[in-house]
C-alpha cells in the first residue's frame, strides 16, 4: 500500500466551514471527495508539526481537526528529519518564517512516505521549489515524496 502525509492545509480544507470563494470551495469539496473515496487506498499520517498547527484557533474547528487527526499514524521527528529541514532551509529554497513547511517534507522524506498531499501551492505544491528541495533531498541521500493536490491524487 502507498503512503501519503497529509499537510494542515489538507486537514482544515477536510473540516471547514463551506467557503464563498469558488475555489476554494471547490478545493474542500476535492479534499472532502479524495477522504471519502481514495483515503483507504493509502496509508495516511501526519508528525507533530501538523499537530501542533492544527491544535490553533477556533476550539471548535481544533476539536474537529484533532479528531481527524486521531485516526492517523503519527511519524516521528527524527534527528534525521530536523538535519533535512535544516538543510533545506539553509538552501534557502523557501523563506525563515515557514520552516513548518520544510519540516512537513523532510518528515515525509524521512519516513519514506510516497506522496504529500497539500493546498500549499506557494511553498510546496510549486515545481520550481519541489525540484530544489528534491535536489537538497537527493544529496543527502533521501527520496522526496510528490508533493501534490488531492486533485492530482484522485486515481481514475
Amino acid at each position: 500500500m502507498e503512503s501519503v502525509y497529509l499537510e494542515t492545509t489538507f486537514i482544515s480544507y477536510l473540516i471547514a466551514r463551506p467557503s464563498r470563494d469558488v475555489i476554494v470551495a471547490g478545493h474542500q469539496q476535492t479534499t472532502q471527495d479524495w477522504w471519502e473515496n481514495r483515503r483507504s487506498a493509502f496509508e495516511c499520517s501526519v508528525s507533530q508539526v501538523v499537530i501542533d498547527k492544527a491544535s490553533v484557533g477556533d476550539p471548535t474547528e481544533v476539536q474537529k481537526r484533532r479528531a481527524i487527526i486521531g485516526g492517523l499514524t503519527i511519524l516521528a521527528i527524527t534527528d534525521d528529519a530536523n538535519a533535512l529541514t535544516q538543510a533545506i532551509m539553509a538552501a534557502g529554497i523557501l523563506p525563515p518564517q515557514v520552516v513548518r513547511d520544510a519540516a512537513h517534507v523532510a518528515v515525509a522524506a524521512v519516513h519514506a512516505v510516497d506522496y504529500l498531499l497539500t493546498w500549499n501551492c506557494k511553498h510546496l505544491a510549486n515545481a520550481q521549489i519541489a525540484r530544489r528541495i528534491t535536489m537538497v533531498c537527493e544529496k543527502l541521500g533521501r527520496k522526496m515524496p510528490i508533493i501534490c493536490t488531492p486533485e492530482e491524487l484522485m486515481g481514475e
